[in-house]
């Protein structure tokens, strides 16, 4: 089964490990959130792309959820006592990636090239796609002001109340190299338990990628929603921003109409009625994933709900 899935954060790092254990390598391809990426200490970070990456590489710090396992972090301090930024944590061994990406980049290298090489270079074999190679930037408006994603969400810890969201040169994007192919191609669609506004929302904000999922096999989709509340970060608040209830059906609606199921945890199965007459086949699942028991499980039931 040829499985691609759509990815950004860090409970799409958990689900894709588990798919990673039940797919033969080449049949798994992630296309990853890029409307995180920002510039730290002048380098071209890509938050998401990375927890991928380390993430199927086994090299993620599954306690932090980003960044490399068994990191240090002796640059950052260092930078800290000039006087640099400190507020986004690049550890040691997480600053090679960006000074390899940062320079390639600068040479005239597309991010899709820069981040397959990367991948390569830490064993994987599944494919990793950047949604474009054209710069997608994620801005969030507060009442605190207007901020780019990682402002608002590291930096600020998503203080302030949302107001809008904007994905800054969406329109003008083109889907990145292999893209459209991974999906129209693909027996299988995952929607990663991700914030739908800010990890799928920009993925989505690229020209004809929602057109690609339209005529797509089959989509399903896993709720980040569980109990009336996100698993984790601040996905309520930004769905509010963009009229979407905080619940499965909110989560169905940001993903209509091409949305055809959608694993809700055993805690809300008193949504699926609402879902099914919204046109979306419910899956009862257990979507917080703990540890790899449940990961695995979890890539199971997504797997089975073709």
């Amino acid at each position: 089964m040829r499985v691609t899935a759509l990815a950004g954060g860090t409970g799409a790092a958990k689900l894709l490990r588990g798919l990673a254990a039940c797919l033969a390598a080449p049949d798994l391809t992630i296309i990853g959130n890029t409307g995180d990426d920002t510039e730290v200490w002048g380098l071209h970070v890509s938050p998401d792309l990375d927890t991928v990456v380390y993430a199927l590489a086994g090299r993620l710090d599954v306690a932090r959820g980003w960044g490399r396992a068994e990191e240090t972090f002796h640059c950052l301090e260092a930078m800290a006592a000039l006087g640099a930024p400190s507020w986004f944590a690049l550890g040691d061994r997480d600053l090679a990636t960006h000074l390899v990406r940062t320079a390639s980049l600068r040479a005239g290298e597309p991010l899709s090239a820069v981040t397959a090489r990367l991948a390569a270079r830490l064993g994987l074999t599944a494919r990793v796609l950047p949604m474009s190679d054209d710069p997608v930037r994620t801005v969030v408006d507060t009442t605190q002001g207007r901020l780019s994603f990682q402002e608002y969400f590291v930096r600020d810890r998503a203080a302030g109340d949302v107001v809008a969201v904007d994905y800054l040169g969406a329109p003008v994007a083109r889907p990145g190299p292999g893209v459209l192919a991974a999906i129209t191609e693909a027996d299988l669609v995952v929607v990663c338990p991700s914030n739908p506004v800010t990890s799928v929302g920009p993925i989505l904000a690229v020209p004809g990628i929602a057109a690609a999922l339209a005529v797509a096999r089959m989509v399903v989709g896993i709720s980040p929603i569980v109990g009336g509340a996100p698993v984790s970060g601040p996905a309520g608040r930004l769905m509010r921003a963009r009229g979407l209830e905080v619940s499965p059906l909110g989560v169905a609606t940001a993903y209509a109409p091409w949305l055809r199921a959608l694993l809700i945890d055993s805690r809300d199965r008193g949504a699926a009625p609402r879902l099914e007459r919204a046109g979306v086949r419910a899956v009862v699942a257990e979507v917080v994933m703990t540890d790899p028991s449940r990961e695995l499980a979890l890539a199971r039931q997504v797997l089975e709900a073709t």
